[in-house]
């Protein structure tokens, strides 16, 4: 059995409205639901998704690992989201396996790596 590909990724969220702006602002590209909905999946690349389903506020979000998506320039994703008041941990770097990339944390906590290869 071979595996073809990752369809979606799907992340729990205590707040909608602000995971929707904040994946938004990324430029995710809203498929379905939003910011008053309970499911909600964003576009994550031509046949890929990223979804957020929500959970109650008593329901703990731990610390899971990390999505990592492939974009075309870095350097400028990593300036768009700066421009749209988000705050990536660090300027972004060259990896010694080959890629650049940064890391930012959505409003929930989940790790998120936006990179190229090199």
């Amino acid at each position: 059995m071979v595996l073809a590909s990752l369809n979606a990724i799907t992340l729990a969220t205590h707040d909608m409205a602000a995971a929707v702006a904040f994946y938004r602002a990324l430029g995710f590209e809203l498929k379905y639901g939003g910011e008053a909905s309970d499911f909600t999946s964003f576009h994550a690349g031509p046949h890929d998704h990223l979804n957020l389903i929500a959970v109650p506020r008593q329901t703990s979000i731990a610390w899971w690992g990390r999505a990592i998506f492939y974009v075309k320039d870095v350097d400028a994703f990593h300036s768009a989201a700066v421009v749209a008041g988000l705050e990536p941990e660090a300027q972004p770097s060259d990896a010694p396996w080959g890629e650049r990339f940064f890391h930012i944390t959505d409003p929930d906590g989940h790790e998120l790596s936006f990179a190229a290869p090199l």
